[in-house]
């Protein structure tokens, strides 16, 4: 988590949201986990694990991709560094001004 939440920290004011999902913890398990850590994104709780059989996460951390206009356009599951290379320059992409309607577009892959 730590590459996540310095990757939050420089993207959030070009428009970079990173949600987490935390599934099945009490509520002061994920605070104090968050404190301890330094994160600073904002963390949910799914308490009943709903949220984690709606999207089928099957490991975490599941990473899911949406850009600017609600689309889902990649996700992957596991540990990754977002900082290197690849990570980094997907998510400069998707944080792009938006492009005309009308242009192509393919999922990019991570």
């Amino acid at each position: 988590m730590p590459s996540h939440e310095k990757t939050y920290r420089e993207l959030k004011d070009r428009g970079f949201t990173l949600l987490a999902v935390n599934i099945q913890e009490p509520k002061a398990t994920v605070e104090a986990w968050a404190r301890k850590e330094g994160v600073t994104f904002p963390i949910v709780l799914d308490r009943d694990g709903a949220v984690t059989r709606a999207y089928r996460v099957t490991g975490t951390p599941t990473v899911y991709l949406v850009d600017r206009d609600g689309r889902f356009v990649g996700w992957y599951v596991g540990p990754k560094d977002v900082k290197a290379k690849e990570g980094r320059t997907l998510l400069d992409e998707l944080l792009e001004e938006p492009r005309p309607a009308g242009g192509s577009q393919t999922a990019p892959t991570y």
